[in-house]
């Protein structure tokens, strides 16, 4: 029987190769090969699990004989962002891609935001979060003018000086650009981003804050709870859910903030899910094209790796994957990256098989609902038959 599974998304972690990256213009995308060219990458414990086995990994060198079940998984959502990654980890499928504004925002959403906050808007288009508050800070700072800006995914950002907008009063104005942003303008995300500091040296804040769209249905972490299960939320998961779902959930401040709390879990007695996203690879390497952060990021990842796994349970399962991805390498673009993520399945009770190729990441959510004997309609197909020790 087993107790507990800890999924942990790597937060951007590509493989390249997706079949419709052409449509999203990212064609040659690949987040691990850019990777692997930095002198800082040093994953053994993932090369033993059998990271570079995975189909289409063509950087790294095989292992001849992987301690993990190994998988590449295509999405099936429109879309390369985080909500629908996640969700589609989770179960549902996102047919209707999100809006995406790369002109900025109509009149029709900003005039009503600054008449309900009070406050000016300055920027207004795509850019790239430390950018914009290099370029517009001090003009902020002047004006108390809010800093809008979008990206390449369905996201509504304000950032704002912590000396003259509080965190609190931030996620406020957010609170009101949520509930300004519906159909047509569903955006995926609006996400506070506090800073502070000097002109010259302004510098983001540990107080983002994403307040998301609600699912559009249930996912695999309200049917777990609904049947009295443990789901346990680590770092942004509570955020891309809204809450619903979980039964516990802690925020963190980074990756090894994440890492330290999913070890502190492990050592609690839990039965059900504990669900973590370790958001510094995306937020703050791969938008900022930092290869080699990126890489050390990756190679502090997998020593922590190994000393988690010597600690695991026989009762406990451990999946590793991915909800888009971020190439720091590419074209010097800031945004996601559409690619197939890798899959990693590791616990006494997995075999260490090879599943090849598999389309939709929501095939984890079957294969979780399926451990938990949990009869629910999610999409995706099971692969736990395919994996399981016969004693299980």
């Amino acid at each position: 029987m087993i107790n507990r599974i800890f999924l942990i998304v790597l937060d951007s972690f590509g493989i390249g190769n997706a079949e419709d990256a052409g449509r999203y213009g990212d064609a040659g995308a690949n987040t691990l090969q850019s990777l692997s060219a930095s002198p800082y990458f040093n994953v053994p414990f993932l090369k033993k699990m059998g990271l570079f086995n995975i189909d289409g990994v063509a950087c790294g060198e095989k292992e001849s004989s992987p301690t993990a079940a190994i998988c590449r998984l295509s999405e099936l959502s429109r879309g390369k962002d985080t909500i629908v990654g996640h969700w589609e980890i989770s179960g549902i499928v996102t047919r209707r891609p999100f809006p995406v504004y790369p002109d900025g925002f109509p009149k029709e959403i900003i005039r009503p935001f600054c008449e309900r906050t009070g406050h000016g808007v300055i920027c207004n288009r795509p850019y790239s979060g430390t950018e914009v508050i290099r370029d517009f800070g001090e003009r902020h700072l002047h004006t108390h003018d809010l800093i809008v800006y979008t990206s390449a995914d369905s996201v509504f950002q304000i950032a704002a000086h912590e000396s003259c907008i509080p965190v609190e009063e931030l996620y406020q104005y957010c609170r009101i650009a949520r509930s300004i942003l519906t159909y047509p303008h569903n955006v995926g995300r609006v996400v506070a981003r506090p800073f502070a500091g000097s002109p010259g040296n302004f510098y983001r804040t540990a107080g983002r804050h994403d307040f998301s769209l609600e699912p559009p249905a249930s996912t695999l972490l309200d049917y777990m709870e609904q049947a009295g299960y443990d789901v346990i939320g680590i770092g942004k998961i509570h955020d891309i859910f809204t809450g619903k779902g979980l039964t516990e959930y802690t925020f963190t401040s980074g990756n090894q903030d994440g890492m330290e709390k999913t070890m502190a879990w492990s050592d609690q007695s839990f039965h059900g899910l504990c669900f973590v996203n370790l958001v510094d690879f995306d937020s703050l390497y791969g938008h900022r094209n930092d290869t080699d952060g990126y890489a050390r990021a990756l190679s502090e990842f997998d020593l922590w790796l190994a000393d988690f796994c010597s600690k695991m349970r026989s009762d406990d399962i451990l999946m590793i994957t991915a909800d888009h991805g971020c190439d720091p390498g590419f074209k010097q673009s800031t945004d996601h990256s559409r690619e197939q993520v890798p899959l990693l399945v590791y616990g006494s009770n997995v075999r260490p098989v090879n599943l090849g190729s598999r389309k939709g990441f929501c095939s984890i959510a079957a294969s979780i609902a399926d451990i938990f004997r949990l009869d629910v309609p999610l999409c995706g197909t099971s692969f736990w038959s395919l994996l399981r020790k016969e004693s299980v």
